[in-house]
């Protein structure tokens, strides 16, 4: 496997599984895989699991 950069700021440790998130500063949503997720419109780590 060829990657190239970093990973994005995803650990994916916690599983594979999609989960959806909302962050707490923004409040925007998305989803996400992995775990210590970061808001990907303000790039704030003060995000919330929401499924």
């Amino acid at each position: 496997m060829c990657s190239v950069g970093d990973s994005f700021g995803m650990e994916i440790e916690g599983g594979t599984e999609v989960h959806y998130y909302v962050c707490n500063h923004c409040s925007k949503k998305f989803k996400g895989i992995g775990i210590n997720m970061t808001c990907p419109k303000c790039h704030s780590k003060d995000v919330k699991c929401i499924e």
